[in-house]
């Protein structure tokens, strides 16, 4: 699977709050949420971002809080991945067991700018900002968090193998 999309970039320790804020979870319907995704860090991101889009962020993304609440909302914004330089351990988990594709390259998010278009290559964890010509590489996903994401998710994963 390959993702195309223009990137959004954010700095270091962008935590839960940033991504879902509070104030907003009182439900989890992940139509909601997404009307609300990165408020705190840009209140117009939503209004700016395209489905298929990716987030870029410097190191600690997804730190705070454990709610799985922040994945659901990149996801459902529409967001096709994360790169950064590193994550919160517990939001590395819950990406994968919601579905988001996320990967960590210091060079990528080094080397790549707001409003660049980058293509990600999942299985080699090649990206190739398509602005620069630039190459950098991620750690390729492994093969069962790979499960995971095409399948939508640890819930929809589980469905699938006792369905």
């Amino acid at each position: 699977m390959d993702i195309k999309g223009r990137v959004w970039k954010f700095g270091k320790d962008v935590d839960t709050d940033q991504i879902i804020p509070a104030r907003y979870l009182n439900t989890s319907d992940p139509g909601e949420l997404a009307k609300h995704c990165m408020e705190d860090a840009d209140p117009a991101f939503v209004t700016k971002m395209a489905r298929g889009d990716l987030i870029v962020a410097d190191k600690n993304f997804g730190c705070g809080s454990s709610r799985e609440h922040a994945p659901i909302a990149i996801k459902a914004a529409g967001i096709s991945a994360v790169i950064a330089k590193s994550f919160a351990r517990i939001f590395y988990r819950n990406a994968f067991n919601m579905g988001l594709p996320i990967l960590e390259s210091p060079e990528a998010v080094e080397g790549i700018s707001e409003g660049d278009e980058v293509e990600v290559e999942m299985a080699s964890g090649r990206i190739h900002n398509r602005t620069t010509g630039q190459e950098y590489q991620a750690a390729p996903i492994p093969p069962f968090m790979q499960e995971l994401i095409d399948a939508g998710g640890l819930m929809a994963y589980v469905k699938r193998k006792i369905g």
